[in-house]
């Protein structure tokens, strides 16, 4: 193939077009737990949206209720990808061997969210979230139902594997998904190029400005006990009875159970059997919906 300016778009049109393929049409995991944010400067501040009190009746001026000043902060991280083409391989038209490649590179870019995302949200027993304790734990400053505080679990330790119980129906969910440019595949394939002059090497390249972080603990409870109906009800319980401020309940939905493929089995058989313990009726089937996520693995 003859090196030359419209030979190079085309090559960068096909590479472009793989990537943007793969890139748009790669099932991934992430949403089902992670709100998205997009982000505009190097870092964004989130305030404590647990603090407010709920609505009360307007008697004289309103009370205007301050967010904590217990905000949190993620700062945007910056990813790359890489991909080198020697000038003698377009030459000796080996291109076609780098169309799977780019290919390749749209999966990585679109499935980097789970990457970021579940790492951290396995690591939530041992990692702190934005009110000093671990993001999975038994003491969390809560209320009770008169207003005053008292500890809150979204926790039940054990032996393992850990299965994840959370409400997805809000904006706000457990974890955050912090976007500040998204990612795209960008070339150096100028004949010019100062990489082409000193190495004989045309150059794609992926990068995006990103991060991920937890939103709220209160959303999701994580347990290692056995997943059986026992354990399930006392999840389901703990995470429904959680109270505002004003001692108001949250209305928590605990309505997606999360499970590696390893408790799979014992996910169908709790949300999907109809009969089980050999003829009686499944009060729990359909109480959730079951995930099987890889990444929990």
């Amino acid at each position: 193939m003859d090196i030359n300016a419209a030979n190079l778009r085309a090559i960068h049109t096909g590479l472009s077009t793989a990537f943007n393929t793969r890139l748009n049409n790669t099932t991934t995991f992430y949403g089902q737990l992670a709100m998205t944010a997009n982000s505009v400067t190097a870092m964004n501040e989130y305030p404590r949206l647990d603090d407010l009190p709920g609505m009360r009746e307007w008697i004289g001026d309103r009370v205007v209720h301050d967010l904590s000043a217990q905000s949190y902060i993620i700062r945007n991280r910056k990813f790359e990808m890489t991909l080198g083409i020697l000038r003698d391989q377009i030459e000796d038209d080996q291109i076609g061997m780098f169309t799977p490649v780019a290919s390749e590179m749209g999966l990585a870019a679109a499935e980097f969210p789970d990457q970021l995302i579940f790492p951290l949200f396995k690591a939530g027993a041992t990692t702190r979230c934005y009110d000093g304790q671990y993001f999975f734990d038994t003491d969390h400053p809560g209320y009770s139902e008169g207003g005053g505080e008292t500890s809150v679990s979204n926790f039940q330790d054990g032996p393992g594997p850990a299965w994840y119980l959370i409400d997805d129906s809000r904006v706000i969910k457990p974890m955050v998904w912090q976007n500040r440019r998204a990612f795209q595949l960008v070339a150096k394939n100028s004949l010019d190029d100062d990489n082409v002059f000193w190495r004989d090497q045309f150059v794609w390249g992926v990068d995006g400005r990103c991060n991920a972080g937890f939103g709220l603990w209160q959303l999701a409870y994580m347990s290692k006990q056995p997943l059986n109906a026992e354990n399930y009800q006392i999840a389901r319980t703990r995470m429904s009875t959680i109270r505002k401020r004003s001692g108001q309940i949250i209305n928590i939905l605990p309505r997606k159970l999360l499970v590696p493929p390893t408790l799979e089995t014992e996910g169908r058989r709790l949300l999907e059997a109809e009969m089980i313990n050999g003829g009686d009726t499944n009060i729990w089937k359909g109480t959730a919906e079951l995930s099987v996520i890889p990444h929990l693995g």
